[in-house]
């Protein structure tokens, strides 16, 4: 008898285990959070029965904890992830083909452009759960008073109107050199002036346009047309700082207009393309939602991803956070339609650049911002510190 009551408190606890669905969520803002406890609520509320757990997790960290997780077998069931990471879970085996479980309408409801970075050897390994692009945003009184009342143009404006707002007391051009994103920071002026980060499984971004973009900023720094000890700020901290109001210009998301409006509402600020020099050239990334090979229960797994990517659900998230829409229903709301702001984002779109889907990038993306971070210290020239990346990125990428 005590063995069958052990047995049933077994299995009980398996069941209760399978009717708890985990959910690891990425940080984006202090509305993360909240929003996604109030999906999984309202989906608890027409499934009586199951519960869906909500597990936060800081995008600087994110990828090693669930590496880790997964390595012990302690990962949530589904979970946000860097869309460029995706190749490297699907060599590893540790992620669920999604393409069972979608319908056609279901498929399409996306936009194309930011479901196929998902999709890898014609399967579907996520949801593009985030997107965004990247433009310039400028400080129309401080742009205005060195003569560029509509934004810089080109890198040659960023410089001459550094200089002007140089002389006022205020820093020019913002420049991240910390954390995530440092090198796509960099990759703003490598594509302008021709460049390619990797072209196949070869990187490139060692030739003469890398160099030159790399000059550039080093020079921007050396003069003091940036804030000083840019390897100490990260994306965050030089948002903050253009919402103080002492900058000029800075690369950012969409999700800071979000930020402006809450934390700097008298700012009159304009966004225009990333400058130019030979081409016009923006990042454009996704985050995509992900099930685990080994999820414990994955049609409540699925049923609760199809609610989250109807169309109140998907409104919901990416006005909140300041995304760009990923589904047709969210691209047609009078929030985005009559954003004129967001229509900036989305006009770049054409020109926009996603990180190439190889093994090894990450690899490859911590090289060059390694490398950056040597050239804006002045502990290396640029020639030679992308050099070295080069090669560092040449053992790992496509492997």
């Amino acid at each position: 008898m005590r063995k069958i009551l052990g047995s049933l408190v077994v299995l009980g606890a398996m069941a209760a285990q399978a009717d708890t669905l985990r959910f690891t969520v990425a940080y984006y803002s202090p509305a993360t959070q909240p929003y996604f406890e109030k999906m999984a609520r309202q989906f608890e509320s027409t499934h009586p029965g199951h519960r869906i757990k909500i597990e936060m997790a800081g995008w600087d960290g994110l990828q090693k904890k669930l590496q880790a997780d997964l390595e012990q077998g302690r990962n949530a069931d589904i979970a946000i992830v860097g869309t460029r990471w995706l190749l490297d879970y699907v060599k590893h085996d540790q992620l669920e083909p999604l393409d069972r479980y979608m319908s056609s309408e279901f498929e399409g409801r996306f936009i194309g452009t930011f479901l196929e970075p998902s999709q890898i050897d014609n399967k579907t390994w996520g949801l593009p759960i985030a997107a965004s692009a990247r433009a310039m945003y400028y400080n129309k009184r401080l742009l205005t008073q060195a003569g560029f009342p509509d934004g810089p143009k080109t890198w040659d404006d960023v410089v001459t109107a550094s200089r002007k707002i140089k002389t006022s007391g205020g820093y020019g051009f913002g420049l991240q050199g910390k954390d995530i994103e440092t090198d796509i920071y960099w990759y703003y002026a490598l594509w302008s002036f021709g460049g390619e980060v990797v072209v196949g499984k070869w990187p490139t971004f060692a030739n003469t346009p890398g160099v030159k973009a790399a000059t550039l900023y080093k020079q921007m720094i050396d003069e003091g047309l940036t804030q000083p000890n840019v390897t100490q700020y990260s994306r965050e901290d030089v948002g903050n700082l253009f919402k103080k109001g002492n900058l000029g210009m800075v690369i950012s998301a969409p999700f800071l207009i979000n930020q402006l409006k809450a934390e700097a509402p008298g700012m009159q600020y304009g966004i225009a393309p990333i400058p130019t020099q030979q081409r016009g050239a923006t990042y454009a990334v996704t985050d995509s939602v992900v099930m685990f090979r080994n999820a414990r229960n994955k049609v409540l797994a699925w049923q609760f991803l199809d609610f989250l990517f109807t169309k109140e659900p998907r409104i919901g998230f990416t006005a909140g956070e300041g995304f760009l829409p990923t589904t047709k229903d969210e691209a047609s709301a009078p929030h985005f339609t009559g954003n004129p702001r967001l229509q900036t984002f989305v006009k770049l779109l054409p020109y926009a650049k996603f990180a190439p889907t190889v093994t090894g990038w990450e690899d490859t993306a911590k090289a060059v911002s390694d490398a950056m971070q040597a050239i804006y210290t002045g502990k290396a020239e640029p020639a030679a510190a992308l050099k070295q990346a080069s090669k560092a990125a040449t053992a790992v990428l496509g492997q």
